[in-house]
């Protein structure tokens, strides 16, 4: 697959709704491994120990199955046992660790997690817009890429700004916030990554270092062929 394939904002508003499932016995993730909004639902995933059948995902060639539970057809869409479907992958992540936590990567206190849900939002909105139209520039009329990268840039200088304070982005230890935002800005500054290892982002740049070299980044990116129906099992997570 083509490592400059576009992942699609996930769209529709979040929802979780009942569908018709086959009976098994845990939930079912549909991904593709470099899409970010899927590495942050497996990095949940992973994190809360959860597992799962991973069914990789052919951008291209979407198994109808995904399309029938989630119409949207953008990974990450997680099936659970009972039929219900999560097709946003905050909502995966926030499942996730409602179901298990042992981490706490949640905050407790409502005043953090009102702005650890700020940042992830303006990550997924204005942050996003401009890394979509800075990497895929020619997909958009009239768009001038380097002027998103500078507004791109904004963003970044933000997130320094925290990790200046701290380790991560709220607190000495990884936190929601990291695993939501990390993937983008990984795919961010790959872009241009001599542009980007040029920047005067010291702490930035150590904390995406981190987050690359880690055991945990590691175990959620193992290369899986494409899922077919009669393929056997993948599970992914657990403990």
């Amino acid at each position: 697959m083509n490592e400059n394939a576009q992942f699609p904002n996930e769209g529709t508003p979040d929802k979780i709704a009942p569908v018709a499932l086959n009976a098994q016995s845990r939930p079912v993730l549909y991904s593709f491994r470099r899409c970010p909004y899927a590495m942050r639902a497996r990095l949940a995933l992973k994190s809360a120990g959860i597992e799962v059948e991973l069914r990789e995902v052919a951008l291209k060639a979407k198994p109808d199955h995904m399309i029938e539970i989630s119409p949207k057809a953008t990974v990450p869409v997680l099936q659970l046992p009972d039929g219900a479907v999560i097709e946003q992958s905050i909502d995966i992540m926030h499942w996730a660790l409602g179901e298990n936590d042992p981490r706490s990567l949640l905050p407790d206190d409502e005043a953090i997690l009102s702005e650890v849900e700020a940042l992830v939002e303006e990550n997924d909105g204005p942050f996003k817009r401009d890394l979509d139209r800075y990497k895929y520039p020619n997909r958009y009329e009239g768009v001038d890429a380097l002027h998103h990268r500078e507004q791109g840039l904004a963003f970044l200088v933000k997130l320094n700004s925290h990790l200046e304070e701290n380790r991560y982005l709220f607190s000495n230890e990884p936190g929601f916030a990291d695993f939501a935002i990390f993937p983008f800005v990984r795919q961010f500054a790959n872009v241009d990554r001599s542009w980007f290892d040029c920047l005067p982002l010291a702490a930035l740049k150590s904390w995406l270092e981190g987050h690359l070299s880690s055991a945990e980044f590691a175990a959620i990116m193992d290369k899986h062929k494409p899922w077919a129906p009669d393929d056997p099992v993948t599970l992914f997570g657990g403990l």
